[in-house]
């Protein structure tokens, strides 16, 4: 049966794909009434997200321009392009595309209209060569409604006797409406019937194509262009229904272009006048008002913050890859309130703490991530996500931000949180990677500043016996971190010429305290049969958390020498200055011959691990050394200042757009970056670590405070302890600990006490109990009626 006369041909198109991560800038209007976010790319509008920051909506709209003798010209692939803000820290955009072969010029200026939820594009196009008359421009839209490709349905219809471009999909409708009328236009299915397809092959629309329902589908409308109108004004709206998305549109159009550009930069230069000013000018970019703009361009009215408005190497994935970045990290949404903090704006970062307090989960934890309801996307546990909104809270209020009565409603939260970290650390489900599971340095210093942190907040509350059992699991998993992490005399520290240094992550284990000498690491994203490394061959400029979070000094000689082992083994000079990888073989990156990563690859350099390192230096005195390194953390932006998550360490490929030190195809801007540019920015300007708790400053390096015990649980069940400690024994039911040190010789009973966070424990005397005896102990379970009958045994090596 032939197709009715308004049907495309194709059903359902292609597999449908996103588009680059590689931005050139994002934008939003900071008003409720606009629930848009908008990305860009190549000269041209890149996902636009409605009605929330996790929603992606398009995946690209551009112009095609088509003349005589077959010519067609795709502006994204055929034109050179440039951008640049209205003015310093306003994201809205002027774009000028340049045909390569002289041909044409297009101009656009790009700005969302904080009266509604609708994006408008004032675009403007000048012939170079010929005749206007002869040549053509059309709009190309490609819809891709709530986070997917296939499954929407695209047509042509009318709305108040004008015709406007539509598209619905999971209960979200967009309309695209011209100022100029359109001429012909099209739905199809995309890589078939599409507007694109039709106007490379025979020039022209086939204006049978009015509507393509259920795939990937793509809306293409010729814009009314003529000698004397070269200026035209596009309104893409969005809504529930289409007539709701066709009146937003309408409604944008009528109030024009103009009024809705300068509501929408006074509003943003009003924001940017209330921050700190730590402005800095770097080939004519203001790299502080790009990095502020980038924080409140990924913020909701809510206090949700997303990691990215982008989907790392997107051209190459498709509607499985339903998060991309455009998901709520916590500890990426905390490392965000930061740089608000920084820049001198508590109040963004009391709304993040506000927003925190809503996603918490029942039992404390937050979610790997999350979409903006808090709904997880990803279902790992990782510890220092857990403990990072304790950071935050008592950095808002050490500085004033969050007084006594205030504090007074955050702390279920905090009392949560905290239980959940003591509860449940040092180990960690994943690392900060999201990779893998066990003692990590940078886990391990969030996780011990975090209950110190916890532990003041309880006490200005009179919780006073809460604070104190922080405070002493603190000092207990403090002491360990060497154990746990710290190797020595390995074939490394003998080929860099050093005695020992922190490793990455070393694995748990379940039969007792892990050693990073024993077992293996899975390293992630590696091919079959490359995963597993020794825990003391891998590396990472995790540790340097050790001294950003106060639990060692700068100029300690195990940090100075894992610096060295850092620089040795992860190190890269680029033209901009030395960048770090994450690790040891990390997999997280292109191929080696510029591919995408697609599930295995190989890690690249992270701008963020620049800011971190100048972060250290600045720590250990050495404020010039902070500031050179700050210079190449913006040498690694884009050329529009905005920060990638990696940038290529290989040889210029040109035909994959992969330029030596320049972004690679991971996300940009990667929001954490830009806070940690904001941090850096604030702590050289105060001439101290911005974000360094002074607990455990205090604590660790200037008090020297040692743990006089060691803890036996049965989710961390210690195999050894040194002597002169008393071992506690930990547990979540109430108990006798029935147990001896000779042996069964002499046989004691210790009754376990409850505490505030539903701990049963009991400190065990054996301080004076000699190296090589072993304390061997069971338990008596009242509330059940049973013994446990199996014996647990710790051994009593020398002082540590």
């Amino acid at each position: 049966m032939a197709p009715t006369p308004t049907d495309a041909l194709g059903a359902p198109g292609i597999p449908a794909r996103w588009t680059s991560s590689a931005k050139s800038g994002v934008g939003t209007a900071l008003s409720p009434a606009c629930p848009i976010w908008f990305t860009i790319s190549h000269g041209i509008l890149n996902e636009v997200y409605y009605p929330g920051l996790d929603s992606a909506c398009t995946r690209d709209m551009g112009l095609v321009v088509t003349g005589p003798g077959g010519y067609f010209s795709e502006e994204k692939r055929d034109a050179v392009h440039s951008v640049e803000p209205f003015e310093d820290g306003v994201p809205a955009y002027r774009l000028v595309n340049t045909a390569a072969d002289g041909t044409y010029r297009i101009e656009k200026r790009i700005v969302t209209d904080p009266e509604r939820p609708a994006l408008l594009q004032e675009i403007s196009f000048t012939l170079l060569t010929g005749a206007v008359a002869d040549h053509r421009v059309y709009a190309l839209l490609a819809p891709h409604l709530v986070n997917a490709g296939m499954a929407n349905t695209a047509w042509v219809a009318d709305y108040e006797g004008k015709t406007v471009l539509f598209a619905s999909g999971r209960g979200v409708c967009l309309a695209l409406a011209s100022s100029l009328p359109w001429g012909a236009c099209s739905a199809g299915y995309v890589g078939v019937s599409d507007g694109w397809q039709q106007l490379r092959r025979g020039g022209r629309l086939d204006p049978a194509c009015r509507r393509a329902e259920d795939g990937n589908v793509a809306l293409t409308g010729e814009i009314g262009f003529s000698p004397s109108t070269t200026k035209a004004l596009l309104a893409l709206g969005f809504g529930t229904t289409p007539q709701e998305a066709a009146e937003n549109a309408s409604a944008s159009l009528k109030r024009g272009f103009a009024p809705a550009a300068k509501s929408y930069a006074e509003k943003w230069r009003d924001w940017q006048a209330s921050l700190l000013p730590l402005d800095r000018h770097i080939a004519g970019i203001n790299t502080y008002r790009v990095s502020t703009a980038v924080l409140a361009t990924h913020r909701s009215s809510d206090g949700a913050a997303v990691a990215s408005l982008s989907i790392p190497w997107g051209f190459s994935m498709g509607d499985d890859d339903l998060g991309g970045y455009h998901l709520v990290w916590p500890r990426d949404l905390v490392e965000t309130a930061g740089g608000f903090l920084a820049a001198g704006d508590p109040a963004q970062a009391l709304e993040i703490l506000a927003y925190l307090r809503s996603i918490q989960q029942p039992d404390g934890h937050w979610p790997q991530n999350a979409w903006l309801d808090g709904s997880a996307y990803w279902r790992g546990i990782q510890m220092d996500e857990c403990a990072f909104p304790l950071l935050l809270a008592d950095a808002l209020r050490r500085a004033g931000h969050l007084p006594c009565a205030r504090l007074l409603a955050f702390m279920p939260m905090v009392e949560r949180a905290a239980s959940y970290v003591v509860r449940n650390g040092p180990v960690t489900g994943e690392d900060r990677w999201e990779e893998d599971a066990g003692y990590s340095p940078f886990t391990l210093a969030v996780e011990i500043a975090a209950l110190l942190a916890a532990a003041d907040m309880f006490e200005i509350c009179d919780k006073r016996e809460p604070a104190n059992y922080l405070r002493e699991t603190a000092d207990v998993w403090n002491d360990q971190i060497e154990r746990w992490t710290y190797v020595a005399g390995t074939s490394l520290c003998e080929e860099v010429g050093i005695e020992g240094y922190y490793v990455r992550i070393a694995p748990p284990d379940t039969a007792g305290a892990a050693s990073p000498k024993d077992g293996y690491v899975p390293i992630k994203n590696r091919p079959p049969g490359d995963a597993d490394r020794p825990a003391e061959a891998i590396v990472s400029p995790d540790a340097l958390a050790l001294v950003r979070f106060g639990l060692r000094a700068a100029d300690d000689p195990r940090i100075v020498d894992t610096v060295k082992v850092i620089d040795a083994r992860l190190r890269c000079d680029l033209p901009q200055g030395p960048v770090w990888y994450r690790y040891t073989g990390d997999g997280y990156g292109e191929h080696a011959d510029g591919a995408p990563f697609d599930g295995t690859g190989q890690g690249r350099p992270w701008p963020l691990l620049v800011g971190e390192r100048a972060h250290y230096e600045l720590a250990a005195g050495r404020k010039d050394k902070a500031a050179s390194l700050l210079k190449t953390f913006e040498g690694s932006a884009g050329p529009s200042g905005l920060m990638p998550e990696q940038v290529w360490d290989g040889l210029d490929m040109p035909e994959r757009e992969l330029r030596h030190g320049g972004p690679s195809g991971s996300a940009m801007p990667l929001v954490w970056a830009h806070s940690e540019h904001i941090k850096l920015l604030r702590s050289l300007s105060d001439g101290a670590v911005f974000d360094m708790p002074p607990q455990s400053v205090k604590r660790y390096i200037e008090d020297g405070t040692v743990a006089p015990r060691r803890t036996w649980r049965f989710n961390h069940k210690v195999r050894t302890m040194p002597a002169g400690k008393m071992l506690r024994i930990e547990l979540l039911a109430r108990a006798v600990v029935h147990w001896s040190s000779d042996a069964w010789a002499t046989i004691h009973d210790a009754a376990t006490i409850e505490n505030a966070f539903g701990i049963h424990l009991t400190d065990l005397p054996v301080a004076d109990v000699p190296p090589g005896n072993m304390i061997v102990f069971t338990f008596f379970w009242p509330d059940a009626g049973r013994w446990e009958n199996v014996d647990f045994s710790v051994g009593i090596d020398k002082l540590d």
